[in-house]
């Protein structure tokens, strides 16, 4: 009893004394796929970001990164070909930007270029599972038929919502709007409120499908503490919308990190 009285002794103190030191400066820019594949669960309508409009408002949007002015990006790429990310990074960037739509292009690259940055940093895991197909065999074994249809009515309204967003705001205003306290908390609620109950009693295939999802996100936190050095005072991590509202929570519970929202490094 003593031992484990010494320990939260010990697990207090250094986390007071931690708090009182400098904390690095994170943005977690959530975003959703420029370049959408289809590849997601819920279909979300494309958004052109290579229009004049969209174009202007990304060069404001890296003009405004670069006066945050973080020392390292780290984006939604695999870790383990970081060696295609540096040789993609040295491409011509003009070219890139006039002819890639994707999100570490327009957004990370470019403000990685403006800030004289030598590199981006992969931070992505892809060695998980995410057996949607399985969940949902698993909730019709189960006589699950409250939970599939509460599964389909919350997927046509996020699609619905967020197709109606797409074809009213500026791209600044989705961004702003994916990254409020509402859309965090939207992004994780599925997985927590309807995923983990899926399948029968002795049938854990939602609960499974959650733990691989929170893997994939903890193995990137990982690699974002990893990658920070001692050295770095601020940091940005763009991911999609469902990536960095877990990281956010994460960071939340760690005190040599504070976050600042992209509404106040746009302001």
């Amino acid at each position: 009893m003593k031992k484990i009285i010494l320990l939260l002794l010990a697990v207090i103190t250094f986390n007071t004394v931690s708090g009182q030191s400098k904390k690095k400066q994170i943005l977690l820019l959530g975003t959703f796929h420029f370049e959408n594949p289809g590849l997601d669960v819920a279909k979300i309508n494309s958004f052109n970001v290579m229009s004049d409009r969209s174009q202007k408002e990304l060069e404001n949007i890296a003009n405004k990164i670069k006066k945050f002015g973080p020392d390292k990006i780290f984006v939604e790429w695999n870790y383990q070909k970081q060696d295609k990310l540096d040789k993609f990074y040295n491409r011509n960037t003009d070219s890139l930007l006039h002819k890639q739509s994707d999100e570490i292009v327009q957004v990370a690259l470019r403000s990685a270029k403006k800030l004289g940055h030598k590199k981006l940093y992969g931070i992505d895991y892809n060695n998980t599972d995410f057996p949607y197909d399985s969940l949902v065999k698993g909730m019709t074994a189960a006589g699950q038929f409250d939970l599939i249809k509460k599964n389909e009515e919350t997927m046509k309204y996020y699609e619905k919502s967020q197709n109606e967003k797409i074809a009213k705001y500026s791209l600044t205003e989705l961004l702003l709007d994916i990254n409020t306290k509402k859309s965090n908390e939207d992004n994780i609620g599925w997985y927590v409120e309807t995923a983990t109950k899926g399948g029968k009693t002795d049938d854990f295939v939602g609960a499974y499908l959650v733990s691989e999802w929170y893997r994939r996100n903890l193995y990137m936190y990982a690699l974002i503490q990893k990658l920070t050095e001692s050295k770095d005072n601020k940091i940005m991590v763009l991911l999609g919308a469902g990536h960095t509202a877990m990281i956010r929570e994460f960071v939340e519970h760690n005190p040599e990190f504070e976050i600042v929202e992209l509404a106040t490094v746009l302001k």
